[in-house]
């Protein structure tokens, strides 16, 4: 699930594949997208990218003289759980391409993919981010996170106020009811945490040894009292941060050192030494030895120790056992999808995305628990229905009559 930084480094992509080539003609959307038309076409424009949390903007610029005479048009982009950009040879287009931009002759002939094989990722015409989600925790950490009421409405603040208020807006509005909930489902609400996803959830809470179904308003009551002194210098204040960085810190820091393992971003077109790179960098999600458990929206946490008061009733930890130790069915845990999942799951999806099975959360829901996740189905026992008597199933009857034409044969 491609969270902050991968969206991020998909922005660097852009920017870096797309730096000196000139776009033209219409954006071609495949028969089998899910999402709108793009009606912009041009003679000659380019291709800029920026992120925030986990959105992606693409702003086309038409260069002075294209035709037609238009204005810029920006998109904005949710990359579900398998979206990547490619860019591609005009005549080799990577599989799941569903939307195009080709570039204009007398260059090379290139075609900037938005390529995913799930189908779960959106775009919206219009550069406006989604509304409702908070300040980036990679960019906007002076602003992180915003300001919510009690009665959760989000008033508009302008950039020096909410500069001004800084992380102290988590803190002086924990009546909020999102903080009723365990930590690591709080930390999924983009409305506080954008950008902020199902492996960072785990490696953030890991470092600091919280127990991932404790109360988040528990855990952050705590940070009021680590408010530096006034009396502090400001390298005393830095040294403090550096030694003993708090939750809210280390949803700043903690992707920033994703971003720092470099490589091409999210999906196919990251290789094997960048996923080796990321795996390494993994101090729990998925490492052997570590418990899992599953949310009440059905999306697994990854932890160590206690998972906390909170967690569900009835569910069972489960340790990831070393690669090579013998697993029956009853010790298999859900595998962690990590960054270089959509290599193999864009082989696997040749044969069509899953139409049915998976609850997705319809676009202009909530924001609380990241609404570009599909939501997992509630799975019940499955009761077989009784044959009516003197009634046979028509394969069984088609099977029982070949298996007696065979024992008839060989005797």
């Amino acid at each position: 699930m491609p969270e902050g930084p991968e969206l991020h480094l998909a922005s660097r992509f852009v920017n870096a594949a797309c730096a000196g080539l000139v776009f033209g003609g219409a954006v071609e959307t495949s028969r089998c997208s899910r999402g709108p038309a793009v009606p912009f076409e041009s003679s000659a424009y380019r291709i800029s990218a920026s992120a925030r949390g986990k959105e992606l903007r693409l702003a086309l610029r038409p260069l002075p003289g294209a035709l037609p005479a238009r204005e810029p048009l920006a998109l904005v982009f949710r990359f579900g759980m398998t979206g990547s950009f490619r860019l591609a040879p005009r005549d080799a287009l990577p599989a799941h391409a569903h939307l195009r931009f080709y570039t204009a002759p007398p260059g090379p002939r290139l075609a900037l993919c938005f390529v995913d094989a799930r189908r779960f990722g959106r775009w919206h015409l219009g550069g406006d981010w989604q509304p409702g989600r908070g300040p980036c925790v990679l960019l906007e950490y002076e602003r992180f996170s915003p300001l919510v009421s009690a009665e959760g409405k989000q008033p508009h603040l302008g950039h020096d106020a909410a500069t001004e208020e800084g992380r102290e807006n988590v803190l002086r509005n924990l009546a909020h009811k999102a903080f009723e909930q365990p930590i690591c489902e709080a930390l999924l609400d983009q409305r506080f945490f954008n950008g902020i996803g199902n492996y960072l959830r785990a490696e953030i809470l890991h470092r600091l040894g919280i127990p991932p179904f404790e109360k988040a308003r528990t855990v952050l009551e705590a940070l009021q009292q680590r408010r530096p002194s006034p009396e502090q210098t400001l390298s005393q204040k830095i040294r403090a941060k550096l030694q003993s960085p708090d939750l809210l810190e280390l949803c700043h820091s903690v992707p920033k050192e994703v971003v720092q393992l470099g490589g091409k971003g999210y999906g196919p077109e990251s290789g094997e030494e960048d996923f080796a790179a990321f795996r390494a960098w993994l101090r729990c999600y998925g490492v052997p030895g570590m418990s899992s458990l599953r949310d009440r929206r059905g999306r697994t946490i990854w932890f160590q120790g206690d998972p906390g008061p909170l967690a569900p009733k009835g569910g069972k930890s489960r340790k990831k056992k070393p690669k090579g130790a013998q697993q029956g069915p009853e010790h298999r845990t859900e595998g962690p999808l990590l960054p270089s999942a959509a290599r193999s799951r864009s082989r696997g999806a040749r044969r069509g995305p899953p139409e049915q099975g998976t609850a997705q959360q319809p676009e202009g829901t909530s924001l609380q628990q990241d609404p570009e996740v599909p939501l997992a189905p509630v799975k019940g026992r499955r009761r077989r229905q009784p044959a009516a008597s003197g009634h046979r199933r028509p394969q069984r009857i088609k099977a029982n009559t070949r298996s007696l034409e065979e024992g008839m044969s060989a005797s």
